[in-house]
């Protein structure tokens, strides 16, 4: 079951290298035959094995376990049993986040040793829906802080310049996901640590309402404030994976009781209609930013108005 040609069309667009395909596509591709999750996982070990070295994403690659579940999902592919939307597609794990058989070791050599006897809620979510687990990623030393220098990995690169941070402390989420080592990620967000890792790489990252996602098996930093989000390089993959691993556990005393999302059916709602509230203060006065980053968000909201939805200017306390 060979992949097509480079160039070969996957949903709409033209893919000459396979590590840059979305999980949609891929996903669509594996489910028509037309990609070998192994050729895929393939791709992406070859990158990782080239670029890793200087981007320091990955704490702990379980390329042996990755590649053999390829294989079974090649094998269920082949005769139709797919297992999920997610069926052969590669994702990384936040190294806070429990991964059976491998160590959650929070980016510190304390933890280097802590096993994880199960998998967290949110992936066993993902291998349920057929999304095969390449390993742990560097993040900041119990998720919060910076990065450190003297500990046993070091800290991950910014894929666009290594001069500069990816952010945190989803770094190495980050820096995967807009690297091409994989196509999406498990993240963590307490005070910006799934949102600040997309914005300084340039990829998708969302910091789900409260409760929405299991928090089961995820290292606590704030009972009240920890979130598990995805970190994608699309806002369509973004929706798809939200829709896996959202949802209602009764062992998480703070998941919400909701309804199933249905968050990629609803992509092409449009704006219109939107109430959007805007935080002017925050980089206006409270913490000025660089005037290339105030026309930027100027030019978001022209384009968010030029598509019917309704801008409002709003006050929050300030970041003092």
């Amino acid at each position: 079951m060979a992949a097509d040609a480079p160039g070969e069309q996957f949903g709409g667009r033209v893919v000459t290298d396979l590590h840059w395909m979305t999980a949609a596509d891929a996903a669509a591709a594996i489910a028509a035959r037309k990609l070998s999750p192994v050729e895929l996982m393939n791709a992406l070990l070859e990158r990782i094995g080239h670029l890793d070295p200087r981007l320091n994403v990955f704490i702990r690659l379980d390329a042996e376990t990755a590649m053999a579940a390829a294989k079974a999902a090649e094998a269920e592919a082949a005769v139709g049993r797919l297992r999920g939307p997610l069926h052969g597609v590669p994702v990384g794990v936040k190294d806070i986040i429990d991964v059976a058989g491998l160590p959650t070791t929070c980016h510190s050599k304390i933890l280097i040793d802590n096993i994880a006897a199960a998998d967290a809620a949110c992936v066993s979510r993902l291998r349920g829906a057929g999304a095969i687990v390449l390993g742990k990623l560097s993040t900041h030393e119990f998720a919060i802080g910076g990065p450190s220098f003297d500990l046993p990995w070091p800290p991950a690169r910014n894929p666009w310049n290594r001069d500069h941070h990816p952010g945190g402390s989803s770094s190495g989420s980050g820096a995967g996901v807009a690297a091409g080592l994989f196509p999406m990620a498990l993240g963590s967000d307490t005070g910006g640590s799934v949102r600040n890792p997309a914005s300084a790489c340039g990829i998708v990252g969302l910091k789900p309402t409260y409760g929405l996602v299991s928090r089961r098996g995820v290292f606590p930093l704030s009972f009240t404030l920890d979130h598990v989000g995805p970190l994608t390089r699309t806002v369509t993959d973004n929706a798809l994976m939200l829709d896996v691993i959202s949802g209602y556990d009764p062992l998480d005393p703070g998941s919400a009781a909701a309804p199933a999302g249905q968050y990629g059916s609803r992509l092409q709602r449009g704006v219109r209609g939107l109430r959007i509230g805007f935080v002017r203060h925050f980089h206006e006065t409270d913490l000025p930013a660089h005037a290339e980053v105030t026309a930027a968000l100027e030019t978001v909201v022209k384009m968010l108005q030029g598509r019917g939805a309704e801008i409002r200017d709003i006050r929050l306390p300030s970041l003092g």
